[in-house]
């Protein structure tokens, strides 16, 4: 097996494992990001009906003139931001954040730092 394919598998495991343990309520829905080497993705999901609530990533037209490369921590902390005005926009004070099996350092811890900076908590 090569090496690529052994790190997806330990990122699934862990990211079952979070899963198990994080689940997003009404009153407290989950932020879930996801790192690519290009984009950073994160998303409110409300799980008791598995609708996204808010979503924002480094694809949107709108972030396109404010960041020269997409896939660093500068992004990452721009996108952290972003989610939580538009949380906060909706009333949305309280998630539980979900790392996505991605290891919380880096651009996910950058992104989670940004987004209680700004106002969300969890």
């Amino acid at each position: 097996m090569n090496v690529a394919k052994e790190r997806q598998t330990a990122r699934k495991k862990r990211q079952v494992r979070v899963r198990r343990k994080v689940q997003g309520a009404q009153d407290r829905p989950r932020l879930c990001v996801f790192r690519s080497s290009k984009h950073i993705y994160a998303q409110i999901i409300e799980d008791t009906t598995g609708s996204t609530l808010v979503s924002v990533s480094t694809v949107s037209k709108e972030l396109g003139g404010d960041l020269k490369v997409s896939g660093n921590v500068e992004a990452a902390k721009l996108i952290g931001k972003k989610i939580a005005e538009r949380a906060l926009a909706k009333n949305i004070t309280q998630v539980v954040f979900d790392r996505n099996g991605f290891l919380y350092h880096g651009r996910i811890k950058a992104l989670a730092d940004a987004a209680r900076e700004a106002g969300l908590s969890f």
